[in-house]
């Protein structure tokens, strides 16, 4: 079976922009929903809707893989998630290892969409001598002593850090220097890593942070407009406008909304400068 370290994806060489590289698991998602139905055929318009975006874009980012589809019928569900699972290297063995085996790390290790999308979790592994035999998701828990020879035994290209944030910076390092190339980080901080190392940050609390923000927006939106109005109007008697005062005085500013997303680490910008916080359905 082709492992992860000698099979890589063939995106860049492709030239397809990181942007599109990162929508293309969304409209997997959507194909799979679809296959699972029968569904022979799907529509442009169909399948953007199902993944949040909008027909254009999807044609377009579709239109780098060398698929159009056929006018008036659509385009092929079976084919495009064959194509879509090659282009990110889905259709190969992907070996993880999990670092880090608190509560995080064993949902992770239990996360049943790995194995269903080409990722197999090799090893789970953590500092706690304590935890060194006990099984997870019906792997025994290896201690960080081995995590160089787990590494190099099961030729592992891709790690996941689910420790604390104070050990996650010495862990990634033992990571790349083991051959580790591409790091996906659960730990509430900045990773640094070297040129040629790939780092994906997620970031829960920074994620719901965000929606507090918006709903704070909201509830402003809905009660504090007229008490504004109110407020203004008590304050400043009508025999004290001037002439002309109403037209100078500058109009009040609309909300901003920051945009949701998560940045990569070490100073590296995501695909459209946001990264996916959520693992996917």
């Amino acid at each position: 079976m082709a492992t992860g370290r000698t099979h890589r994806p063939a995106t860049r060489s492709r030239g397809i922009p990181e942007a599109t590289v990162a929508r293309l698991p969304l409209y997997l998602r959507a194909l799979t929903a679809l296959s699972e139905r029968s569904v022979p055929t799907v529509s442009s318009e169909e399948l953007a809707a199902a993944a949040g975006v909008n027909s254009a874009k999807l044609r377009k980012d579709f239109s780098y893989l060398g698929s159009y589809g056929t006018r008036g019928v659509g385009y092929d569900v079976e084919y495009l998630v064959y194509q879509i699972s090659r282009e990110l290297g889905l259709t190969q063995d992907w070996p993880v290892v999990i670092v880090g085996i608190g509560n995080l790390g064993a949902a992770l290790a239990n996360y049943g969409g790995f194995a269903s999308r080409g990722f197999r979790v090799a090893a789970l592994i953590d500092a706690d001598p304590a935890m060194t035999g006990k099984p997870v998701a019906g792997i025994a828990v290896q201690h960080t002593d081995e995590l160089e020879q787990i590494i190099t035994d099961n030729g592992v290209s891709i790690g996941v850090i689910a420790t604390p944030a104070g050990a996650a910076q010495q862990v990634c390092d033992r990571l790349v220097a083991a051959g580790v190339t591409s790091i996906l980080n659960f730990a509430p901080t900045v990773l640094s890593v070297p040129d040629g190392v790939d780092v994906r940050k997620v970031d829960l609390s920074i994620e719901l942070q965000i929606l507090a923000f918006h709903e704070q927006r909201k509830a402003g939106e809905e009660t504090g407009a007229p008490d504004e109005a109110a407020s203004a109007q008590s304050a400043t008697p009508a025999d004290a406008i001037t002439p002309g005062a109403a037209a100078a005085a500058p109009a009040p500013l609309a909300p901003h909304r920051a945009a949701p997303g998560a940045g990569t680490d070490n100073g590296r910008q995501g695909p459209d400068g946001d990264v996916p916080a959520v693992m996917p359905a």
